[in-house]
């Protein structure tokens, strides 16, 4: 006896009655054709009628009712079945009516693509775990992903469609790990394979609308974030260019400070910028507004001191991006010029930052249609000899993409690690590169010429070792100051300058200011120094040591050596000045600066024996000081007026020894021999000697100035 077969359900009911209406329907047409001509409407982009696509797509009955049946999921809460969209109904019922089957839920092949995506995606399911992988957190719909309920498995469409065979993502063979699916989905949602094959489906779906496809799609909200970030990047660029223009250090200790929202903190100039541009950039205020709130959300939550893992484009390591980047695109821009021009030469040169660290400045010097110097790094030295600088340059060089056979020339100082006969910069360079030729700086070599002048006989040295002390003196105490500036008549005074020994100008500004011109101290400050001294020497409450240090600064000033030595100088500062000054110009011409150094060696040479004329200056100087003196206050400040006579001291000879030369006996005529005349022989000789060897060359050189064309003669 047979078993009683058991009644069906209503779901059964139902899923029978839609099966035999099919049926019915499919009995009145003999071809698919015919289906698609009854008013039911094709999507749009789908296959022809008749199309083997269509035709590989078409399902097999299996046991009454087709693959993609889903039992217990064809109705809803009211008990009336759930309908497909007009365009999807229309394929999948005409697609069951056939009696074939046809897996949708694994790669297509490219015939069949079309039909795949216009089957796509199917969410139906009563299962509310399901239902709420179908939204993201933010409540964005996930369109990509399709379920399949007879598998029970998650699949992501756009990358079956798109995705290369060779792809082990879940996603594409089934997602079955309900335990984590919403963690799988989000590692697959941010993925770079499934964004390149949602990049791809919307290129070919151009034609759609992205918010119908995807329903406020995560592509949409990443491109407009990324629209924005680039906004502020680009302002935080241009703070950036504006500070390195400036010379402005960027940030200070406290530079996460800009989290925060307390105005009374400095920031530092770069965080402190951004700040104020905010107030009026409206794209720029949403950022940092943006960043202030997850800052405090971070904090609050008791997470890691910092920034963590925001994304905020205002931290130290931004900035030393971007810093690096425009480093490399003036590198690259400064290569291609000099690609073009074929050949360089190379200015080298150390100094000590405030930290005490030997830094190390390579510049470039080429030529296109004018003469450009460059500044392309500066480096920490970590040792001073010439085969590290060579090592030094030869890195550079090959980050520029630069052959040191270019290189023609390279310009230093004269210390014994660079122009060293065997071991020396220059020396090491030339044996990798045979063209280039070593160039002493004009400029550098001038003022040692003036330093080797000013410190030949102690009375020189004595006297800019005075002016220095003075200077250093009066502005170590604002009490000193005080008296420096009540002692004047001409309120707009003069500040005094220390000496420096970088600074090549600094000993003719210090004499100048305190001594005046040659032959005119009027235009000096020497009688307000004077009473400056004289002032602080009677201040009973000043300490004793301050007062001998005055007394002993005035009494200097005072002696009538001093004042000759001073008239020395300034008819020698006066002729070497201006030649150093155009030695230093971007535009110098070598055959002019040549001729100005053989007239100032010539003038000096008619100045050489001219002690008269310096005798008669100070003179002038001592009668005009102590008028002033007397005019202004009633001290018994004196300035000498003569040399002091020194006594002979006798040396016995014995009878029959061989008689010494005699010293001089007048002290004016033993100063003019041993002062004078040593100082002004000492700097013509070394301006000879460093200067006027290689005239011919220079003239030589000069033929080769574009700007003396047209005075160079032209044979036919």
């Amino acid at each position: 006896m047979d078993k009683q077969k058991k009644r069906p359900g209503g779901a059964e009911k139902l899923r029978l009655k839609k099966l035999k209406s099919l049926e019915v329907e499919a009995a009145k047409y003999s071809k698919l054709t015919d289906l698609f001509g009854a008013g039911v409407t094709a999507p749009a982009g789908a296959a022809a009628p008749g199309d083997e696509r269509v035709e590989a797509y078409m399902p097999r009955q299996v046991q009454g009712k087709s693959s993609w049946s889903v039992q217990g999921e064809s109705q809803t809460n009211s008990g009336s079945p759930k309908t497909a969209p007009p365009e999807r109904e229309t394929a999948v019922e005409s697609y069951e009516c056939t009696g074939q089957i046809t897996d949708f839920f694994s790669q297509p092949d490219q015939r069949n693509l079309q039909s795949f995506l216009n089957y796509h995606p199917q969410q139906k399911s009563s299962n509310p775990v399901v239902q709420k992988v179908f939204c993201s957190r933010d409540g964005t719909s996930r369109r990509w992903l399709t379920y399949c309920p007879e598998r029970h498995m998650l699949y992501c469409f756009i990358c079956m469609a798109f995705g290369k065979r060779t792809d082990s993502s879940l996603f594409i063979s089934g997602m079955s790990d309900w335990r984590h699916i919403h963690q799988r989905t989000e590692e697959h949602e941010r993925s770079s394979g499934h964004r390149n094959c949602a990049e791809t489906y919307l290129l070919k779906s151009a034609s759609a609308d992205i918010n119908s496809v995807f329903g406020g799609s995560q592509m949409s909200a990443h491109r407009e974030q990324v629209r924005k970030r680039r906004q502020v990047l680009e302002r935080i660029i241009d703070v950036i260019k504006v500070l390195g223009k400036r010379g402005l250090a960027y940030r200070r200790s406290e530079n996460e400070a800009a989290y925060v929202e307390d105005h009374t903190v400095d920031h530092g100039n770069f965080l402190e910028l951004i700040l104020l541009l905010g107030k009026y950039d409206f794209c720029l205020k949403e950022h940092l507004d943006s960043c202030i709130e997850n800052s405090k959300k971070l904090h609050l939550s008791g997470g890691t001191r910092g920034r963590g893992s925001l994304v905020t484009l205002l931290s130290k390591t931004t900035v030393n991006s971007m810093i690096d980047a425009i480093h490399h695109l003036i590198q690259e821009n400064i290569s291609s010029d000099i690609k073009k021009a074929g050949m360089f030469s190379v200015q080298l040169d150390t100094t000590q930052d405030i930290t005490f660290q030997d830094q190390c400045s390579i510049i470039m010097r080429y030529v296109t249609d004018v003469v450009h110097e460059r500044l392309v790094a500066v480096l920490k030295c970590s040792s001073s000899t010439g085969q590290a600088f060579v090592n030094m340059l030869s890195e550079v060089l090959d980050k520029m993409g630069l052959s040191k056979t270019m290189c023609i020339g390279n310009a230093t100082d004269g210390a014994s690690n660079m122009q060293g006969q065997y071991k020396g910069f220059s020396s090491l360079l030339s044996a990798q590169s045979p063209n280039q030729v070593h160039v002493w700086c004009y400029a550098h070599v001038l003022n040692l010429v003036l330093a080797n002048t000013t410190q030949i006989v102690i009375e020189s040295g004595s006297l800019f070792a005075l002016l220095n002390g003075i200077a250093v003196f009066i502005k170590e105490s604002y009490k000193r100051m005080n008296v420096w500036e009540e002692s004047g008549r001409n309120k707009r005074r003069r500040r005094l300058a220390p000496i420096g020994e970088t600074r090549w100008w600094a000993k003719h500004e210090a004499l100048k200011k305190v001594f005046g011109f040659f032959g005119k101290p009027k235009d000096g400050l020497y009688v307000d120094v004077l009473l400056t001294l004289s002032a602080i020497q009677k201040q009973a409450t000043v300490k004793p040591c301050i007062r001998v240090m005055a007394r002993g600064y005035a009494e200097s000033l005072l002696k009538y050596e001093t004042i000759l030595t001073a008239q020395i100088f300034p008819r020698i500062f006066e002729h070497t000045s201006p030649l150093s000054k155009y030695l230093q110009t971007a535009g110098m011409d070598i055959l002019s600066a040549h001729r100005m150094v053989a007239s100032t060696q010539d003038t000096l040479k008619n100045l050489r024996r001219d002690f008269e004329s310096v005798k008669k200056a100070a003179d002038t100087f001592v009668n005009w000081t102590n008028t002033e003196i007397q005019e202004r206050d009633d001290t018994d400040i004196e300035v000498e007026a003569t040399l002091p006579q020194k006594r002979r001291r006798m040396k016995k000879v014995l009878p029959g020894e061989m008689a010494q030369d005699e010293t001089l006996d007048d002290a004016e005529k033993s100063y003019e021999v041993n002062v004078n005349n040593r100082i002004m022989d000492t700097a013509i000789e070394a301006i000879h000697r460093r200067f006027l060897t290689h005239g011919n060359l220079y003239a030589d050189l000069a033929c080769l100035d574009p700007r003396n064309f047209p005075s160079l003669p032209f044979k036919a």
